[in-house]
């Protein structure tokens, strides 16, 4: 650990030996995986799914506006279909994927569609001491925001209070339920309520206060983005910390100042190995340090 990087990083791993850290995966942590690969940002999905169906021109670009598009004039289920299709495949989980499934963390956000982070969950803990909070589309689910699912994913009528990690993905995901929020009208039903938390499950809503959240593999140079992040981690605990190796952009800039997020100025792949060094998570995986989440290659 050198002199840049070490002031920042230090704290960050006093919380998580006091049990207070949250991380919060974006899409950039797949990069950090192998085998199939999937969609890896919003314009990648976009291109994606309008290969496969007709869309205007002007928003092929757009992810939400094309979904939308789909959703209005083909069906919800073909969009859910593309969807599905596009995030088939699991990418083989990275050493950070595999070193936070062992983590005896309360609380994992997931903000991509890939189930990357819950196939490393499934290896690391095969007992099943944990389970998915999943986002619901109001135009499949209406009047439902989320649904629960076990680790071996049986849909459950509400979360388990034994669990000892929730895997939360606000935007739904592929497994176990296939479910997504994608299109232009998905996120106004949420956005319109968000302020006011209701989407937010009430189990996350308790872990979250006077945690300190970790951002991976995230951006914030878009509304949407931003939106979601700071109605997910209201009411916890600042310091938070944020991988982001390229300059912020103004408003991402303003974003993290007004969170009191601090940018950890490395590449991903190099603060997971940092992140992942076995004497700095010495005593933090219960039965088997050295097994499962350490392991290298």
């Amino acid at each position: 650990m050198d002199e840049s990087t070490g002031p920042a990083i230090e704290p960050l791993f006093e919380v998580l030996r006091e049990g207070g850290l949250v991380p919060y995966l974006g899409p950039g942590m797949l990069q950090l995986a192998t085998g199939d690969p999937v969609p890896a940002d919003p314009h990648s999905l976009a291109a994606v799914i309008t290969s496969r169906t007709a869309v205007p021109h002007k928003i092929r670009n757009r992810l939400t506006q094309a979904a939308q598009f789909i959703e209005n004039f083909k069906h919800r289920k073909t969009l859910g279909s593309l969807m599905r299709a596009a995030f088939d495949p699991v990418p083989t989980p990275g050493l950070l994927h595999r070193t936070l499934a062992g983590l005896p963390l309360p609380l994992l956000v997931d903000t991509w569609y890939d189930d990357t982070m819950q196939s490393a969950l499934r290896v690391a803990r095969p007992a099943g001491d944990w389970g998915e909070i999943q986002g619901l589309s109001q135009a499949e689910h209406f009047g439902r925001w989320t649904g629960a699912f076990d680790a071996r994913g049986e849909a459950l009528a509400s979360p388990e209070p034994a669990w000892r990690t929730i895997l939360y993905r606000p935007l739904g995901g592929c497994r176990p339920g296939g479910n997504f929020l994608v299109s232009d009208s998905d996120f106004v039903e949420v956005l319109t309520e968000i302020d006011i938390q209701t989407p937010i499950p009430r189990e996350v809503q308790e872990i979250r206060g006077g945690r300190h959240f970790l951002f991976l593999g995230c951006r914030f140079h878009d509304q949407l983005t931003r939106s979601f992040a700071r109605q997910i981690i209201k009411r916890s605990k600042p310091p938070h910390w944020a991988v982001l190796p390229q300059e912020p952009t103004r408003m991402e800039a303003r974003f993290l100042e007004e969170n009191g997020i601090v940018r950890i100025a490395m590449t991903l792949s190099s603060f997971a190995e940092l992140f992942c060094d076995r004497e700095q998570l010495r005593g933090l995986h219960g039965d088997a340090p050295d097994e499962l989440a350490l392991e290298r290659g």
